[in-house]
This record gives structure tokens, sequence and C-alpha cells, in this order.
């Protein structure tokens, strides 16, 4: 797969695409045999693609539910795809080629650089076998500490799968559960006073939402956050606001009945799972428009680069943010603990929020008029998929072919990233150093 993928001088970019789309079209085929259903029957095709999107595109979305209708092979394909799409296709590629001992040329490495959003060629090969090392170790301790939990209930075998499914799914993002058995599409509602699934869920979904090379600095400095990069700051400041300012909207203004423990994880849980993981512990469609709303925005936000989050990502919206402060303080550029962001990085900031709003917008206008529907519940399922969330005010599994067609390509984008997308697609294309006249035109 290694030497298919960079054939053809193909760029780093078209190479990222097209892994995506090969893992999922294989795991579309091995979710329509019989074996991969309980009820032993062909899965149609779309159902297996959109399932496969899902699982891939670390999503959650779903028109199945998890447990009841796949059997445990096909729960195992899913959780397999799952690991995949959060570890990314070429880095999963690029570790096979590795322990194989292949040697790996400048253009692998510098695909593997653009997957994981490393700020360099050098030492790549040493920080994949860092991310290989520290995302299995994570899922290990999740799943040993899930375990006491799901073995009382479920038992002492079948407890060491749902702890190894759920820490995966929850590291990686994704959001797939086996829960189904309890309720349908129940997720861990079940489980919303639970001090232990609900903190070692969330605290997966940190870990596995702040990215790799975030962990790989802490990892070299410790806790001397003056010596972390300036995107690792960067990172952990806006992921720490995004999680208390929510969590104490949810604690004050939507779970006010709740008993004080369990109104505390629930307010926690709701403002983490949005970034972009699609658990939850409450029933959505209870909150009101106000808190549906707050979670569409943190879905649409998603996590941190190079993580296996997806979304917008949490730097794009500090760049944003930095940006709009410069200018209102008549600032010639934005810049964080002391350091100028580029021009380039601030344009790159605008173009992914101009394309996340006109698709998930549009998107939801079209579900919307195709379906029916209120606009509120469309655009939450299309920030749901483009922000490969999975959480979802129940809509997704009666929705039509053209509905469900719009979602794939939203988790898709969402995935791979807006601008891996154009770059594959201009890649032909040469930069041109003649410049316009320039002339100034007025706005605000």
């Amino acid at each position: 797969m290694w030497q298919f993928l960079h054939k053809k001088n193909r760029s780093p970019f078209q190479v990222i695409i097209l892994g995506f789309m090969l893992v999922i079209l294989l795991g579309s085929l091995l979710l329509m045999l019989p074996i991969s259903s309980q009820d032993r029957v062909v899965t149609p095709f779309l159902d297996a693609l959109f399932t496969s999107t899902s699982a891939v595109c670390v999503t959650g979305l779903v028109v199945h539910d998890t447990a009841t209708y796949w059997s445990r092979f096909g729960q195992f394909i899913i959780i397999l795809l799952i690991q995949i799409g959060g570890l990314g296709v070429v880095t999963v590629a690029g570790a096979f080629a590795i322990l194989s001992g292949r040697k790996i040329g400048l253009m692998q490495r510098s695909t593997m650089q653009e997957a994981i959003a490393a700020p360099s060629v050098g030492g790549i090969v040493r920080l994949t076998g860092f991310i290989l090392k520290t995302v299995f170790a994570v899922e290990l301790i999740g799943a040993i500490l899930l375990y006491p939990v799901f073995s009382q209930e479920f038992g002492y075998l079948k407890g060491i799968w749902y702890s190894v499914f759920h820490s995966i799914s929850a590291f990686c993002n994704a959001g797939f559960d086996l829960m189904g058995v309890k309720a349908p599409f129940s997720s861990l509602v079940d489980y919303a006073g639970n001090p232990v699934v609900s903190i070692v869920i969330a605290l997966l979904i940190v870990v596995g939402g702040i990215g790799f090379l975030t962990w790989e600095d802490i990892y070299s400095h410790r806790l001397q956050f003056s010596r972390y990069r300036m995107q690792t700051k960067v990172i952990l400041t806006v992921t720490g606001l995004l999680i208390l300012v929510p969590a104490l909207y949810f604690f004050f203004f939507e779970f006010g009945t709740e008993p004080l423990g369990r109104r505390a994880l629930l307010s926690f849980f709701q403002s983490v799972t949005p970034r972009t993981a699609g658990f939850n512990t409450a029933d959505l469609t209870l909150l009101s428009e106000t808190g549906q709303a707050i979670i569409l925005v943190l879905m649409i936000i998603g996590g941190s680069p190079g993580s296996t989050a997806g979304g917008m990502k949490t730097t794009t919206l500090a760049v944003l943010l930095a940006n709009s402060l410069a200018v209102f303080r008549r600032r010639e550029s934005p810049s964080f603990f002391n350091r100028r962001i580029a021009a380039e990085v601030v344009s790159q900031a605008s173009t992914i929020l101009m394309m996340y709003m006109v698709l998930f917008i549009t998107g939801g206008f079209i579900i919307s008029r195709v379906e029916g529907l209120p606009l509120l519940t469309c655009l939450f399922e299309t920030a749901s998929a483009i922000g490969t969330v999975g959480l979802s005010l129940g809509v997704t599994p009666d929705l039509s072919t053209v509905s469900h067609l719009i979602l794939i390509g939203l988790m898709f984008f969402g995935r791979v990233g807006g601008l891996t997308l154009i770059f594959a697609a201009l890649s032909r294309f040469k930069g041109n150093v003649s410049r316009l006249p320039q002339e100034r035109i007025t706005v605000g």
C-alpha cells in the first residue's frame, strides 16, 4: 500500500486523500459481507459506505445501532477502521513500512509530515514511533480503567471487549459505542452519574484531541510551560477555555435540576465531547436551543492539529481571534506569547473558516429542504458531520439517500481537511510570482 500511494509522483496531499478513500472503500466492502451483520444479511452499499466513512473519519454518526446491528466481526472492522482513521492512513502505512525495514524516502517523509502536521521533515520517523507508543499506551490505560465497570456489568470476557472498544473509540474521538444493548442509539446516557466512565472517557477524548505534537512537547519539557512551542501553548490555553466556559454554562443553565455530583459530571462531559468525540451522557434533544447552539459551535471548532480530532481546529479559532484583536488595536499582525503570526497563516485560517461555514450551512439548508425538518436540527447534523463529531439529535438514521450522501461528503471533508483537498486539486498549478496593482477596498 505504501508504494502504491506514492507512485506516479503524487503530491503529499493527493496521497493523504487517496489513502483515506481506499480505506473507506475497503471498509465498506467488508461491512457489506453477511458475516458483518448479526442477521447475516448483505448490508446495502450506502449504509456500509456511511458507516465506513464515519469510522475512518472518526465521526460517530451511524445509520444502524453499532451494538445491535453489527456482529462481533463487523464491530471489529469498525474499531479497526477507527484506529486507522485516528492515527491517520499515511501514519499507519508509514509505520508498517518502518517495521518491515523499508527505506523511507524524502517524498514519503514529506507526506508523513503533512499527515501529522509536523513542523519539519527532520525526525519524522522518530516522531512516528513516539505517536504509536503513545497511542497504544494511552488506549491500554483507558481500557484498564474502564474494565472494572464494564466487567461487572457485562461479564469478564465481554467486559474486555467493551473496555477496549470504548477506549479506542474515545481516544480516536470517534464516538462509536456498544451501549445499544440497553437502548438503541443511547450512547453513554446510562453512565451520566458514573465518575469512572464519565471522567475516563472525557480524558481520553482530550488526550486524543490536543494532538501528538503537543504531547511530544509536554513529554520533552515536562511542566515547564515557558519552554513549550508557541503552538502548544495556544492549544492548551484554547482547549482549557473551550472546556471551562461551556461547562459553566451547562452547569448553571442546563442541568440545574440534577444532584450536584451528577450535574458536575454532565456539564464537564457535554463540554468535552463536542470536540470531537460524539459520545453523550445526556439526551441532547432535551437541551434548550441555546445549549444545542453552543454544542454546534464547539463541533465546528473541533480539536487541534495533528490529533485524532477533526473540525476547524483550535489553532484556527485562536488565529482568527488574535487577528481580530490586532485589527482592533491597529497593529500590523497578530501575535501569541510574544511571537508574530505570519500573514499566510491568517489567510489560511480565514479560508478554512469560510469553507466550513459555507459547507455546513449549505448542507443544512439542503437537508432541511429535502427532509422537511427544522433548520437547527439539520445544521446540528451537518456540523456534527463536518466537525467529525458524531453527536446527533436522532434524525440521521431516517434521512434519505441524498442527505446521507451530503453527510458522507462533509465527514470526509472534515477529516481530510479543506486545505488538503484544495492543495491536492491545485498541486499542478505553479504559484504566480507577478503581482497585480493594489487598490484599497472598504470593509465593515
